[in-house]
């Protein structure tokens, strides 16, 4: 699976280096291309001549030393590796990953990929287990890095503990498995938009009117899609959930704004979820000032939004469309409904005065329903919702989906 792919190899400073030329040699009699980035405190390990004669390609340790004129150096390696790997990747490194810190080769390459980076710490187990390092690990975990864990064991240090980099055999059995899960994924290369969350529709600068919807399904989808292999734009309305990593994020705030989001992007995508909870109306007449209190009551004057779901519907070509009901009473039949009227796929019905099943939980209970099948789920939480709904998806369309 490794064959032909283009690792980078960004080498920092440790005693482990060695096992570093050890992985680069491993690497490429495993078919890979690769190229080597070293920090200036790992040239004091092993000298760069030793990865260009391994790797049969120059060795990047200067992020001012560009000998081709044609291409920014950190930009071009970054662009052109499909997978990254720091081996070893000392404390110093992963504190600067995490501060996005980028002051030299490696570093300022690190933020300008898009690949996969794993990250194989190598340390003392004292400096390992340090709350700052920790802290750090975690951090750019968060932000999408991927850890290859040290192993425990006798330390150059002479301390036994956890921190030794792994054998170059366990990195390399890591990369491949990474790229074969890669190959297997259903939607590789197929685009994906999802809606997510409330809109707000305005009434004057301190007033509102929205709904409850929290985003949690809509960004369960999102993040199952991502795992999938799919590219993805999840268009959202406002939420205080953490954006997924991997995707395309378009923030939006109105019923119309969404439309036009979704419009713009409807033709491109292969398939479409609609799991916002859009405004059906919004007040006639919006105010620039606040309005007053005053006595009696006050009326406002409500007009339609843009239906988004039917639009899709009558545009429909080769989009799979799937759109979600939540009801509070014959959820069956509105869900069917819906699916007729507005030329769906499949839709997704829950029954919001349900407990465990509302809005802003973090479990639910659906029924996925296409125009031959109505399919119950019992009670999961919102991202094995999220992994079923997607595993019916790919059914539908005859696509195989081993659920692990």
């Amino acid at each position: 699976m490794i064959v032909g792919k283009n690792v980078l190899l960004c080498v920092t400073g440790g005693i482990a280096v060695f096992k570093a030329a050890a992985l680069t040699s491993k690497l490429v009699q495993a078919g890979a291309n690769v190229k080597v980035a070293m920090s200036k405190s790992a040239k004091e390990f092993v000298t760069p001549l030793t990865f260009q004669t391994l790797s049969r390609n120059m060795v990047y340790d200067d992020t001012f030393s560009e000998n081709d004129p044609q291409v920014v150096a950190h930009i071009d390696i970054a662009d052109w590796a499909d997978v990254v790997v720091i081996a070893p990747a000392t404390a110093n490194m992963i504190g600067k990953l995490a501060n996005g810190i980028a002051d030299d080769m490696i570093s300022t390459t690190l933020l300008a990929t898009t690949a996969p980076v794993f990250v194989a710490p190598a340390m003392n187990v004292h400096m390992y287990e340090h709350p700052a390092v920790q802290r750090n690990m975690e951090r750019i975990r968060l932000d999408g890095y991927q850890f290859i864990e040290p192993e425990e064991g006798y330390l150059a240090c002479g301390y036994v503990g956890k921190g030794r980099l792994p054998e170059p055999d366990d990195i390399l059995a890591c990369l491949t498995s990474f790229f074969a899960k890669e190959k297997e994924k259903p939607l590789r290369n197929k685009s994906v938009l999802i809606t997510a969350g409330p809109t707000q529709e305005k009434i004057d600068p301190v007033r509102f009117i929205s709904n409850h919807s929290s985003g949690k399904m809509g960004y369960a989808l999102a993040q199952e899609a991502v795992e999938l292999g799919a590219n993805v734009t999840l268009i959202s309305g406002p939420s205080s959930l953490d954006i997924p990593k991997g995707l395309t994020f378009v923030p939006v705030v109105t019923a119309e704004e969404m439309y036009e989001a979704v419009i713009k992007e409807y033709p491109t995508s292969d398939y479409v979820i609609k799991s916002a909870a859009v405004s059906d109306y919004r007040p006639k007449q919006t105010y620039s000032q606040k309005v007053k209190k005053q006595e009696g009551p006050l009326s406002i004057e409500f007009e339609r939004t843009k239906d988004i779901l039917k639009t899709l519907g009558e545009n429909k070509k080769h989009q799979l469309l799937i759109g979600f009901a939540a009801e509070s009473q014959q959820v069956e039949h509105y869900a069917k409904d819906k699916l007729e009227r507005k030329n769906l796929d499949m839709i997704i019905a829950n029954d919001i005065t349900e407990k465990g099943a509302g809005f802003a939980s973090d479990t639910n209970r659906v029924l996925i329903i296409t125009k031959k099948v109505v399919k119950p789920l019992p009670l999961l939480s919102k991202q094995e919702v999220a992994t079923e709904i997607w595993k019916e998806i790919l059914d539908y369309k005859g696509t195989a989906y081993d659920v692990c």
